[in-house]
């Protein structure tokens, strides 16, 4: 989606909680974004929130709140009615909601050993680099 609206754009800001499938820690979600800014070729930089600091997430506080209001009582009896639901979000100051389903099966149990996660073109940042660091294309 970002491609069509940001056609020159070099670089690719994620900010995100400390917890689950995209944790500071999770090798597998540093391999998949390794691959992204390959794919892409952008340089991919993440930004953690410190844990229990999620409610300074706009995204979170923002956007989430609005989704749940669209579809109270609604039944979620599919994927499409989901994607809808979401994608039909919107305020009254302007926050407008894309919304697209990735249909890709992915394994669970996968493992990064120690050299896959070392030869991940990974800098770092100054300032706490377990949190806040770079990922370059390949």
């Amino acid at each position: 989606m970002g491609r069509a609206r940001f056609p020159d754009a070099t670089r690719l800001l994620i900010t995100a909680d400390a917890g689950g499938s995209n944790g500071y820690r999770i090798r597998v979600w540093k391999h998949h974004l390794a691959q992204l800014a390959t794919d892409t070729g952008l340089a991919i930089t993440v930004c953690y929130y410190p844990p229990g600091t999620s409610k300074w997430n706009k995204i979170e506080r923002r956007m989430f709140s609005f989704i749940t209001m669209n579809w109270p009582g609604r039944p979620l009896t599919s994927i499409r009615t989901i994607i809808e639901l979401i994608a039909a979000t919107t305020t009254q100051t302007g926050l407008t909601v894309r919304a697209d389903h990735d249909p890709t099966q992915y394994p669970e149990g996968v493992k990064i050993s120690d050299a896959e996660l070392a030869a991940i073109p990974l800098t770092p940042h100054d300032w706490h680099g377990d949190w806040n660091y770079t990922i370059h294309p390949s």
